[in-house]
């Protein structure tokens, strides 16, 4: 079972209208940008959830899509290219003083989903403004690479490889953010900012993907009885990748000290569990080599390992490694019992043990932007 972390995708925005801001000099202009208003008013409902159209009448929108995840992929699909268009005209005026005028009356705020503040607002969810076209691309974007996530658990019981695609396409989205996007947004960043907007941390992001894209593809090694000696170097890289996200975190908690202490909590549970299913397949590949002392060795260590660790998070994530922990504490008494009776092999200290081996098999699927280019002229 893999643990769910919904949080990145609980943005919310507040309105924005392109028309009121840029001074359009033709009514193609005007009307181009009262539909950039219009693309983004459906996200804006669909993710603050006030919207009043009926379901049906949002399914028939988005083309017949049923699940809100689908529709909201869909509208932002529809938005970006508009937004790119925009992004791409202004920065062609040379009157840098009147863009950031424009850009100040479009008031674009977004709250954060990743801000420990947003978790303890009595006030209601906490607004972040920066005025920048940057910073609603790259909210956006952030968005778009949730959503992604959100869309890939949906699928996940009925699909495997349509998963872990999507999980890949996320992690390209955000590697696109941490590297294309955001680092041109830093100089107009002020001191109060989302995590969202912190380079390193859709670097995590990317990585956390990755990582769950590896998770799905290793459900559907065990379903095709790929061999055990594989499946354990596979849940060790996913260790891998959550352990190199940790290091990255660290690096964006210097440079944003509101990160919720939650991101690491999904981590470091997500590390754990697959740390005890690649000790337990690791473990059967050394019986399976007689090498029953040292398999017994592997699943004592790996055990007094977990157990020492405080596992904070919501309950359905110690739930689930609570119950890998139990599975793995019988395979193991299972493995005395038999080497007690059976087999009678030394059980070597630590320092002797082998070690596993990870394999990282994921890579991103890159995000390329799109623009449709259509012709905009501005009042100067």
């Amino acid at each position: 079972m893999m643990l769910h972390f919904r949080d990145p995708a609980k943005l919310k925005t507040k309105k924005i209208v392109f028309e009121e801001a840029y001074a359009a000099r033709d009514s193609t202009t005007l009307e181009q940008l009262k539909e950039l208003s219009s693309k983004r008013r459906m996200i804006e409902e669909s993710i603050n959830e006030s919207s009043s159209i009926t379901t049906a009448i949002a399914r028939e929108m988005s083309g017949g899509l049923t699940s809100r995840s689908q529709q909201v992929l869909h509208n932002l699909e529809m938005y970006l290219p508009l937004l790119e268009n925009l992004i791409f005209h202004v920065g062609m005026i040379s009157d840098f003083g009147q863009i950031v005028r424009w850009n100040s009356e479009l008031k674009m705020q977004w709250t954060s989903a990743l801000s420990s503040s947003s978790f303890f607002n009595f006030k209601g969810p906490k607004y972040f403004q920066i005025n920048s076209l940057q910073f609603e691309v790259g909210m956006t974007l952030f968005l778009y690479g949730a959503i992604l996530r959100e869309r890939a658990l949906e699928v996940l019981p009925a699909d495997l490889v349509q998963s872990a695609t999507l999980f890949r396409e996320a992690a390209g989205v955000f590697h696109h953010l941490a590297h294309k996007v955001l680092p041109i947004l830093q100089y107009s960043l002020t001191a109060e900012r989302p995590p969202e907007v912190v380079t390193s941390v859709s670097t995590v992001m990317s990585l956390i993907c990755l990582a769950e894209a590896q998770a799905v593809t290793i459900k559907r090694a065990e379903e095709k009885g790929t061999t055990v000696g594989l499946l354990a170097k596979l849940h060790h890289g996913v260790a891998e990748l959550l352990d190199e996200a940790a290091g990255v975190l660290n690096t964006a908690s210097r440079e944003c000290n509101d990160i919720s202490s939650r991101i690491v909590e999904f981590m470091s549970c997500c590390k754990a569990l697959h740390e005890l299913k690649s000790k337990k397949y690791f473990a059967e590949s050394l019986k399976i080599a007689n090498q029953f002392g040292a398999a017994i060795g592997v699943l004592r260590v790996a055990l007094v390992d977990v157990k020492k660790k405080k596992m904070p998070g919501q309950e359905s994530w110690k739930y689930v490694l609570k119950e890998e922990i139990d599975k793995f504490a019988e395979l193991l008494r299972k493995h005395e019992h038999e080497n007690e009776f059976v087999w009678h092999e030394k059980v070597p200290s630590e320092d002797e043990l082998p070690k596993p081996e990870g394999n990282k098999i994921a890579s991103i699927i890159p995000y390329h932007p799109k623009r449709w280019e259509r012709q905009l002229a501005f009042k100067i």
